[in-house]
């Protein structure tokens, strides 16, 4: 359905969930994450981050690390307790929490105790108004007390890792998961009231062929979930070391992982889902496929979003918090990020300063990724017409006036051409993850 220019995706670009990303971070002035949210009025949301697993998956990039450790996940949830309390203590009253998302890791690697400890924490710190509430899930750690503890919460939206059904390719990726673990877990959501389920799929795995993905796409439509992420698997053992033990030998090529996209693009269109951008996916009546056609549709630090508000603030080593102006993260060392909460102090002293010009090629890069369009300034179109010409030329995108618009073969190329608007490329040479 796609047409394959390999040289049109030669180069590495970013995954853009934020703009500038963080390869351009630097330190930050002392006392300006506080300032930000002192001045974060009205509606607000909130990520917590976990950075804890039971096992360790070789593919993974995130920030995590095991939870055997007892004093450790205990030392690193009385810091982030006290973040709660320092970071509510600056929201102005007019704040309105209406999300909170609890992400990875794991969040339920942590006891069941210790995850109503931090809603309770929300709830006594922070000004909630009937907020939705989201977390991301280990099937291989759940439990039906999750499910008991989903319902008492309200949570709504949850998303397991689930990467793939086929048995050899979990070996390969250090996460086995029998599809008996993925439906008693899915049972216990449901029970629990989660009415948006997100699958996250990959391709590009070790020993991975079509058919092992068409197996895992045909399990995620009968089992139903209204959201599913269909990434491609980002070999970077340079900047992840726990890659090393996938050895790139037995990693696809680029015409095949190419395909594999298309083939998963084609399966859930047939299946009725709706595409989100270039990698996700909706049922009609999920609210993230209703705000793709109502072109209301975000992208912040945890990808595609029905989430209108223009601030999000991230809680836990590691973790980035959004304004409009300014984009920061929390020291990423554990240690660190400890000893600087427990003291009060937040510990975010990296990210960037957004400029009038970075908010006007972050929203460049946005709206080419959630629909697929942008009006371009005169200087812009002068800047990027001539590296777009192999792109409206191949019958990817069009220039028509001032409105760049991708075209529906184009899908694949979407990071490459929104990567045209970013300024900073050309002088920051960290390695990225391939485009599809």
């Amino acid at each position: 359905m796609w047409t394959y220019h390999p040289e049109l995706l030669a180069t590495p670009v970013p995954r853009y969930t934020s703009y500038p990303t963080a390869a351009d971070f630097g330190a930050i002035e002392e006392g300006v994450i506080e300032r930000a949210i002192a001045g974060a009025d009205g509606d607000v949301s909130l990520y917590l981050h976990i950075p804890f697993c039971e096992k360790i998956c070789y593919y993974c990039g995130c920030n995590t690390g095991a939870s055997g450790k007892r004093a450790r996940v205990e030392t690193y949830l009385a810091a982030l307790h006290q973040e709660l309390a320092t970071v509510a203590s600056l929201l102005p009253a007019s704040a309105r929490v209406r999300r909170i998302a609890f992400g990875g890791g794991s969040p339920n690697a942590i006891a069941p105790h210790e995850f109503m400890a931090l809603v309770d924490a929300l709830h006594a710190h922070f000004p909630l108004f009937d907020p939705e509430w989201s977390i991301e899930l280990d099937p291989r750690s759940l439990t039906a007390e999750w499910g008991h503890l989903i319902r008492e919460v309200g949570i709504t939206r949850a998303s397991m890792g689930v990467q793939t059904f086929a048995p050899h390719c979990q070996t390969a990726i250090g996460r086995e998961q029998p599809v008996a673990m993925i439906c008693r877990s899915i049972d216990w959501l449901r029970s629990g009231g989660v009415t948006s389920l997100n699958f996250d799929l990959m391709y590009g795995l070790p020993h991975q062929t079509d058919i092992d993905l068409a197996d895992s796409l045909e399990h995620t439509r009968m089992l139903g979930a209204e959201r599913v992420a269909v990434f491609g698997y980002a070999h970077v053992p340079h900047l992840v070391p726990r890659q090393t033990m996938i050895p790139e030998s037995t990693l696809p090529g680029g015409e095949a992982r190419f395909a594999m996209a298309a083939q998963a693009h084609e399966f859930l269109d047939r299946a009725g889902y709706e595409a989100i951008g270039f990698d996700h996916f909706a049922l009609p009546h999920d609210p993230m496929a209703q705000a793709t056609r109502a072109g209301t549709l975000r992208r912040n630090f945890q990808g595609f979003t029905d989430d209108p508000s223009e601030v999000l603030i991230g809680m836990g080593s590691s973790a980035i918090s959004g304004f409009p102006g300014l984009i920061a993260q929390n020291e990423k060392h554990n240690g660190r990020y400890r000893a600087l909460s427990a003291a009060g102090r937040l510990s975010a002293s990296h990210g960037i300063a957004r400029s009038p010009e970075d908010r006007l090629r972050g929203g460049v890069i946005e709206a080419l990724l959630c629909r697929g369009e942008a009006q371009l300034s005169p200087c812009l179109i002068a800047e990027v017409r001539e590296r777009l010409a192999p792109f409206t030329q191949a019958g990817l995108a069009t220039l028509s006036g001032n409105i760049l618009r991708i075209l529906p073969d184009g899908l694949p190329y979407a990071r490459v051409i929104a990567a045209m608007f970013d300024s900073y490329r050309a002088v920051t040479q960290r390695r990225f993850s391939s485009a599809i």
